[in-house]
């Protein structure tokens, strides 16, 4: 019964398309999250003085705010795909999963 249901599932074109859509949209936020990540890394490893500088007369260093928004993105980025989770994949799931039901 169980590998029916499974069989049932991978012959379900609504599945195909959500582990498509998934993946792809997952890879691209993978791709942006790395790119901002390991940027900031090399920024680090190979311009330490511009991280150095002050960004007008008090304490705060370009570091800081750099940072702040590598954390921020990190958010945002989490966030979009909560969103899109919740919309799109959830409605395609509960499509594959009134089929199978049927």
């Amino acid at each position: 019964m169980h590998d029916d249901l499974v069989q049932k599932i991978k012959r379900d074109p609504n599945y195909h398309q959500l582990v498509k859509s998934r993946s792809r949209f997952g890879w691209a936020l993978t791709a942006l999250m790395m790119l901002v990540y390991y940027g900031y890394i090399l920024l680090i490893a190979f311009d330490k003085e511009f991280l150095a500088k002050k960004t007008g007369d008090g304490v705060m260093t370009w570091g800081m705010p750099i940072g702040l928004f590598v954390i921020v993105f990190t958010v945002l980025i989490t966030g979009v795909y909560v969103r899109r989770a919740n919309s799109r994949y959830d409605e395609l799931t509960q499509a594959i999963h009134e089929k199978v039901q049927a």
